[in-house]
């Protein structure tokens, strides 16, 4: 077996990428992403056994979340860069070592490699399937890809100022225990709930870091048609980026859209003075094969949103920044202030066409618990009235799989007397239908990217407390929720640590999770698969 890689929900017959990441990630950079993941373990270790304070660790904290978000599915396809984060990472360990007095012998915290060749070799030793048991494995997957989730949001996070040490340390205690032998199905269950609880601070912190700098989300109708500009297309799900973009293309005649997860960017105040940012160009990030070719401008990828593109003429015009990368795409970095220089795409984008129409109109979001809890009231007295019967949080990841058609017609179906709560790129399955609205509030409420799920859980629980309800779950409120990374694996485990139960997962569930592992999540927490359209309403409705 030349690799091993499940963690996303498109992994081939659901059960393991063994060849060639259906991603697009060939067998090197998978084994050299095993590797950057076990070397983050090895700095966790000595960090849990030498007790070394995170708040101590600042260059450290920051390349461990650089590290984990660089393994995320789409986000990095470089194995030149991935290679000299190894290196990167392995120094500081080392000196990590030294400074604490570390004399332990756990492998990860010691091991040596020299060479791309040696890296490779280690690498199949410390990959995925070195567990063997198959439940341990499937528990300690499961929480790496929740904290692979929880160190992207708490990257954006950093980005923007805001930090929280108690989440490094968590991270640094999650990933140091998937070392531990010791440590039976139940402690592991134990700390996959507490993952959760993480999840819900680190979306938390980023909530806040956002809206302080950019303000709350309102209620916008964004553009989905062009202009005649030179044009410029962000994707991904960095604010900053998307900020110093619009700063340095102000006043140069180049236009910025944005595609994919960086949507919700046209939601925040701070970003409407920019004249220039022109409304969304596409749909989900899977469709950018297309797009991207009528789109004739230069697109920068924030995050992980990359597909592999087909003809060198799009490779040509793909920038990376961050932790995102693909060979050959010139990656923009960050000074020691955080600033980037983002003019060779500007001047590229000069020389080049203006984007072909491909649809024309607009899409309103903006329904962010902030935006959402200023309609209470009006939200209360129409669930009171009856005119709203239920909620249907329909959050996540959107793919390429012919079944996540399921989404759309779900969405069809519904009553018209149901309100849709988004966030994340599933939304691209529905939010253009004409679905109507209900005494004014619009029958789909988008709230952002894949990390404003945190926006809905805060909705939920006012809404609890507003009804006087002891148990989140007695609200009139149905989870069918779609996933496609690691991020979304992160969301899901903070919602089951907020006590919510029944919710659906597809339009797979996870391959990485045993049969047993599978069983205690549907005893526990009530997780279930989809099924048809017309079954599972009938189901939510009657629940």
């Amino acid at each position: 077996m030349s690799m091993f890689c499940y963690q996303c929900q498109e992994t081939a017959k659901n059960t393991g990428c063994t060849i060639k990441g259906v991603c697009g990630k060939n067998e090197e950079v998978a084994k050299l992403q095993d590797l950057l993941v076990y070397a983050v373990k090895g700095i966790s270790e000595i960090v849990v056994k030498t007790k070394t304070n995170a708040a101590e660790l600042h260059t450290i904290n920051h390349e461990v979340l650089t590290s984990l978000f660089i393994t995320i599915t789409n986000a990095n396809f470089d194995a030149d860069a991935i290679e000299k984060q190894i290196v990167k990472v392995l120094g500081l360990r080392d000196q990590l070592a030294r400074d604490t007095g570390y004399n332990g012998i756990q492998d990860a915290a010691v091991f040596t490699v020299d060479s791309r060749e040696s890296m490779l070799s280690k690498a199949s030793l410390v990959g995925v399937l070195a567990t063997e048991n198959e439940d341990i494995r499937s528990l300690r997957e499961l929480i790496i890809y929740g904290i692979k989730g929880l160190a992207a949001y708490t990257e954006h996070a950093f980005n923007i100022g805001n930090e929280d040490v108690s989440i490094y340390s968590f991270i640094y205690e999650g990933m140091a225990a998937t070392l531990d032998d010791s440590l039976t199905a139940n402690d592991l269950v134990a700390l996959t709930l507490k993952t959760g609880e993480y999840g819900v601070k680190g979306m938390a912190l980023l909530d806040e870091a956002n809206t302080s700098r950019y303000g709350n989300p309102e209620i916008t109708s964004v553009n989905i048609g062009v202009r005649k500009n030179p044009a410029i297309l962000i994707s991904g799900h960095d604010l900053t980026d998307m900020e110093q973009l619009l700063e340095q293309t102000k006043g140069t005649g180049v236009d910025v859209y944005t595609h994919g997860e960086m949507l919700p960017a046209h939601y925040y105040p701070a970003f409407k003075k920019y004249e220039n940012f022109v409304g969304n160009y596409g749909n989900s990030w899977w469709m950018q094969v297309g797009e991207f070719e009528s789109f004739h401008g230069p697109i920068l990828f924030t995050t992980n949103c990359i597909v592999p593109p087909k003809t060198p003429e799009v490779a040509g015009r793909i920038f990376t920044t961050g932790a995102a990368g693909f060979p050959g795409c010139p990656n923009i970095p960050a000074d020691e202030n955080g600033k980037k220089d983002f003019s060779p795409i500007i001047e590229m984008a000069k020389k080049l066409p203006s984007p072909d129409e491909i649809e024309t109109g607009s899409i309103v979001g903006g329904f962010a618990h902030n935006q959402v809890l200023a309609l209470a009231d009006k939200v209360v007295d129409a669930v009171k009235s009856g005119a709203i019967k239920k909620f249907f949080v329909m959050a996540g990841c959107d793919g390429r799989m012919k079944s996540r058609e399921y989404y759309t017609e779900f969405a069809k179906q519904l009553p018209s007397d149901t309100i849709i709560l988004t966030a994340g790129c599933a939304k691209y399955r529905y939010n253009k239908l004409e679905l109507g609205d209900i005494g004014g509030i619009p029958r789909v409420l988008d709230a952002g990217q894949c990390n404003d799920s945190y926006s809905l859980a805060v909705i939920a629980l006012k809404l609890k407390e507003v009804f006087g309800l002891d148990d989140v779950n007695e609200l009139p409120i149905a989870y069918n929720i779609a996933w496609y990374e690691q991020k979304a694996v992160i969301v899901l485990l903070a919602l089951l640590y907020l006590g919510v139960k029944n919710i659906h997962l597809g339009p797979t569930l996870p391959g990485f999770l045993s049969p047993n592992v599978a069983k205690v999540l549907v005893e526990t927490f009530g997780i279930a698969g989809i099924g048809t359209v017309e079954d599972d309403i009938e189901f939510f409705m009657n629940a």
